[in-house]
């Protein structure tokens, strides 16, 4: 293989994206997003391709040792385009703008994203990989096209860019302001859910399959509500097949991306920080219901994979972890029967059994992915061993699989820190503490809320991404969400008002500078960020939710802490204009649906007052009541408005139940207390 340092790089080599450096040495003449590009576009009148992926895309690496790394192909590209490489996970906002309008040319997306533009930088062709032959095809053909139909591609650029530029709350009829929900209409959005769960291997019927944390959140909300005890058992089959699967990494812990088959089985084995940090969330809310200690394992194993292998000096996460080593994807992961044999020894048969490893390999080229199929107490059942032996004998087989995955080529780091991500990471120990009690999980979020708070905060205003010691790109709306997410569940569990001070105010600067007052709805873009050919708003939940429903979640839940109608009132607007999409497709709603469900069931307001705040407060956070509002302190606060004129009685640390601002008697019983809670449930 020839070595990067015998290749002249391309100016790619200045940027700070892993991505974007993974395509440094290539003989494209690359360019980042920027004025220099897009001039250069205008000023010698050249068709500009963006190519848009990530650092831990196996696609993408396809692609570019395929195509980009080859000299008569980047000689087309670099004589007809102004090419642009674009890090899909920096910059979100140009990514949405192109994958919809790719979406518009009637093409499924995907990455790598590859869109031709006009010099003037509007959309009139893309597609996502293309193999080198078809590539070079597909180059010339515009090259021509550019040259002899001018017309007709500026005709069909025109078209997508007006496409583009359609209001996405007209353009899905989100009119709607009334703000009366209802349990017949959360029936309506659960039946039209189920009809696509896979009643076998849970998740939905069909492949890939991607874990979509935000469903099953919603569905232990909907049990929550309604005691539907299918949701529930639905969202139970989902957790456990997903833990037991191939998706799931058995030894390091964390999952992957998505299954590329209807079982969970093959993994795309590319790691992200989104999906485990979510899953942590999942997986702990599901615990406070079921008890089931095979999530509480998946949240240690999973958590101990960030920390181990997703953390940097400083507390903050990175991305990503690759799918490829040495070109090979899964590589790292998969192992044959001969090498566990090796390792093993006398314990090969059990394992065997155990992780449904075969001689001939489970998987292709005699490699085996481990995966099982039965629970550790059906296992030790099965096989007539106490299942405390087996878990000890688990234990000793992952250590000696780890030190021997050590050794092995590892997969590249996507070393970058994004806000949204680590926000995202943030909330998901803070819940995992509430559930778990574990004293480490609410310590590396507070390390990772002050990494945020000290480097990507300036006046109130976020930064996206850090890296090489410094934070760039101005933040997206996704970041706003993320943090402001972050920052209340950090008050809601420590009381130290540093966080709700923080989250206010962040929500202030979005209300300010991404709020667009005439249609109800969050920009994607600051008003002060780069203006590119269409400002967006971020609607649809994915496998991360939308920013505006992750807004609306923060207006509803900060609004009731701060007392401030107004934002409760907006949250309730947006909410609103999605019902129309949310009884039909909830399933790209979700997050919306999770609020939907908070507004069901009367919100208990409880305020903890006294020198037992921590220890009340522990016991109900252990509990699942997802749409309840939690403040305290040891002497009370005039800050905090839902705190205001409660006190404990002399020694005594009293919780106060309340809706709306209307409390019930104050008590120091946490069981009456419950009581109260289960009363506001039941009316």
């Amino acid at each position: 293989m020839e070595s990067t340092t015998d290749k002249k790089p391309n100016r790619l080599i200045y940027e700070s994206s892993p991505y974007l450096l993974q395509h440094a040495y290539n003989p494209v003449d690359w360019y980042a997003w920027g004025k220099e590009a897009l001039e250069k576009a205008k000023t010698e009148n050249k068709p500009i391709l963006v190519s848009i992926g990530y650092a831990a895309c196996h696609w993408c690496h396809v692609m570019e040792h395929e195509c980009f790394s080859k000299s008569d192909i980047a000689e087309i590209m670099n004589q007809y385009f102004v090419n642009i490489k674009v890090d899909r996970e920096e910059r979100p906002d140009i990514d949405q703008i192109y994958m919809d309008a790719l979406h518009a040319m009637g093409l499924q997306g995907g990455w790598p994203l590859n869109v031709f533009l006009t010099p003037d930088a509007k959309p009139f062709y893309g597609g996502t990989y293309f193999p080198p032959a078809h590539w070079k095809h597909i180059l010339n053909q515009i090259h021509k096209a550019f040259l002899n139909d001018r017309i007709k591609i500026e005709q069909s650029a025109e078209a997508f860019f007006s496409s583009l530029n359609i209001s996405e709350i007209k353009k899905y009829g989100m009119t709607s302001a009334e703000t009366s929900f209802s349990k017949d209409k959360l029936k309506s959005m659960y039946v039209h859910l189920k009809k696509n769960f896979d009643r076998e291997m849970g998740g939905t019927k069909k492949a890939p399959k991607f874990p979509m944390p935000s469903v099953y959140r919603f569905l232990l909300r909907y049990y929550y509500v309604t005691h539907d005890k299918d949701a529930l058992q639905h969202t139970e089959l989902t957790l456990q097949k997903m833990a037991m699967g191939g998706l799931y990494d058995h030894i390091r812990g964390g999952f992957a991306r998505y299954s590329t088959d209807e079982w969970w089985f093959v993994p795309h084995f590319e790691k992200m920080l989104y999906d485990n940090a979510q899953l942590i969330t999942l997986y702990s809310e599901a615990y406070q219901i079921t008890q089931n200690e095979l999530y509480k394992n998946v949240v240690y194993e999973t958590v101990d994979w960030m920390l181990r292998e997703m953390t940097n000096e400083d507390h903050a996460f990175y991305s990503a972890i690759d799918a490829d080593s040495e070109h090979e994807e899964g590589k790292y992961y998969v192992w044959t029967y001969d090498e566990i044999e090796n390792l093993l020894h006398d314990d090969i048969t059990l394992f065997a059994e155990f992780y449904n490893l075969r001689r001939e390999g489970n998987w292709e080229h005699r490699n085996n992915i481990l995966i099982k199929k039965y629970s550790d107490e059906d296992f030790a059942q099965l096989t007539s061993i106490s299942v405390d032996e087996l878990k000890q004998k688990n234990k000793k087989w992952k250590a000696i699989l780890m030190n021997a995955q050590n050794k092995r080529v590892r997969p590249a780091t996507d070393d970058k820190i994004l806000c949204s991500w680590n926000a995202l990471a943030i909330y998901a120990l803070v819940k995992a503490y509430q559930t778990f009690g574990e004293k480490k999980f609410i310590d590396t979020a507070i390390n990772a809320a002050l990494f945020v708070q000290q480097h990507m905060i300036s006046k109130n205003m976020l930064y996206h991404s850090f890296k090489s010691g410094k934070p760039y790109i101005h933040g997206f709306l996704e970041d706003y969400a993320s943090a402001i997410q972050a920052f209340i569940i950090l008050y809601e569990t420590t009381f130290d008002e540093q966080w709700i001070t923080l989250a206010q105010s962040l929500t202030e600067y979005t209300l300010e500078n991404f709020f667009d007052p005439e249609e109800g709805m969050f920009y994607f873009t600051d008003i002060h960020g780069e203006k590119l050919i269409a400002r967006k708003k971020e609607i649809f939940d994915n496998v991360i939710p939308a920013s505006n429903s992750m807004m609306a979640q923060n207006l509803w839940r900060l609004g009731k802490i701060m007392y401030n109608e107004k934002w409760v009132n907006i949250a309730l607007s947006m909410l609103s204009k999605t019902e129309k999409i949310l009884i039909t497709d909830v399933y790209y709603m979700s997050n919306w649906a999770c609020l939907y469900c908070d507004n069901i069931i009367p919100a208990a307001e409880i305020a903890i007052v006294g020198h037992d705040v921590y220890k009340y407060s522990t016991q109900l956070h252990k509990l699942y009541f997802p749409n309840a509002i939690i403040c305290g302190s040891r002497q009370g606060s005039n800050s905090i408005p839902a705190l205001k004129n409660k006190n404990a009685h002399g020694d005594k640390t009293m919780i106060y139940v309340c809706q709306d601002k209307v409390c019930k008697n104050p008590t120091d019983n946490l069981e009456e207390a419950l009581m109260q809670i289960q009363h506001l449930n039941a009316n």
